[in-house]
């Protein structure tokens, strides 16, 4: 048994957007193969462990092997046929289990668990929508770097006591008043300082916006990106994530986001019940007594030999288990529904 592929399997195929059956196959695989991944269960054994037809089974495994998680090869003995011999593809389980997708915001939340509508937030800044235009943004330019006094290659430096001409106006008090109007959840903005001004510049110059567009942007952000004003608790590990403030929405990186439809609240997911979850982890992986509802049941056959892991990996994998034993569970009360 290889505690190291089981915890590979349940971090990763799932993740990867496996199904359950070809996930629970997977980790029955893991559970009989060394660290190499090289193992020779029958499809009738491994059927018989997962409560699956043969037929099933025997699909699964071509799937699988189809999609590159498995190779098979058809063992001989005499001149009868044995069990094939299946390597599991460990470099394939390692990239999945270590693969963590980029978050949706620089404050390292999960956030984003909102409900939404496709909306496209690059229509015309005339009629309500925000539409910067993507040419005219040097990025040599930072928040330290006025870019109006760039000079064309082989220009003399204007003498230093000539100041350059800007035309770039903006008009801050009219930028701020849209801003508490339209975000009355964030925090009010009682200084306009200096770096906050030079950033708006950046912003300005950039994206060639104006207070049209800027209210547009703001607009955009109240319908379609909930989370970034709401204070989000995060029992897990017991902090509160903060709603966001004004500037992190005049940062550049926070534009491109929601011009991109990357900060777009996402769809609520269901709260897994961790209490119950670890009460039976209790039960039936350390005491080994039967499970109480069809979950619990699911779990149980899924979770197999976990009693040979550490508790470390064992609870590891219990908890990718759940989540699968949930979800069918789900699947199942559907079908009765449907039925």
């Amino acid at each position: 048994m290889s505690t190291k592929l089981t915890a590979y399997v349940w971090d990763g195929c799932a993740a990867a957007g496996m199904k359950l059956s070809m996930v629970a196959i997977m980790a029955r695989l893991a559970d009989f193969s060394s660290d190499e991944g090289l193992c020779w269960p029958s499809t009738k054994t491994i059927a018989r462990q997962i409560g699956a037809s043969e037929s099933t089974v025997s699909a699964a495994l071509a799937k699988l092997v189809e999609e590159g998680w498995i190779s098979r090869q058809q063992r001989r003995k005499g001149n009868r046929n044995t069990s094939s011999m299946t390597q599991l593809n460990v470099e394939k389980l390692r990239a999945a289990a270590n693969f963590h997708p980029p978050e949706s915001d620089t404050s390292k939340s999960d956030a984003s668990k909102f409900d939404t509508s496709k909306s496209d937030p690059s229509e015309s800044g005339k009629n309500g929508t925000f539409d910067p235009p993507e040419s005219g943004y040097d990025p040599s330019v930072n928040s330290k770097q006025d870019p109006s006094v760039l000079k064309p290659v082989g220009q003399l430096a204007a003498p230093a006591d000539e100041p350059q001409e800007d035309s770039l106006k903006i008009d801050y008090e009219a930028v701020l008043k849209t801003f508490h109007e339209t975000l009355p959840e964030l925090p009010k903005v009682l200084r306009l300082t200096d770096e906050r001004r030079t950033a708006l510049r950046k912003l300005w110059k950039g994206y060639d916006l104006n207070l049209e567009k800027w209210g547009a942007y703001l607009r955009y952000i109240s319908k379609k990106c909930r989370w970034m004003l709401e204070d989000r608790p995060d029992t897990s590990v017991g902090r509160t994530w903060r709603k966001k403030d004004f500037d992190y929405l005049i940062k550049e990186k926070c534009y491109l986001k929601v011009k991109e439809e990357r900060a777009n609240d996402l769809p609520k997911v269901e709260r897994l019940d961790t209490t119950a979850r670890d009460d039976a982890y209790l039960r039936i992986v350390t005491q080994r007594r039967k499970p109480r509802n069809e979950v619990e049941t699911i779990a149980q056959r899924l979770a197999g030999s976990l009693g040979r892991m550490t508790d470390y990996d064992a609870r590891r994998a219990w908890t990718g288990i759940w989540a699968q034993a949930v979800a069918q569970a789900s699947e199942n009360d559907l079908g009765r529904l449907a039925g």
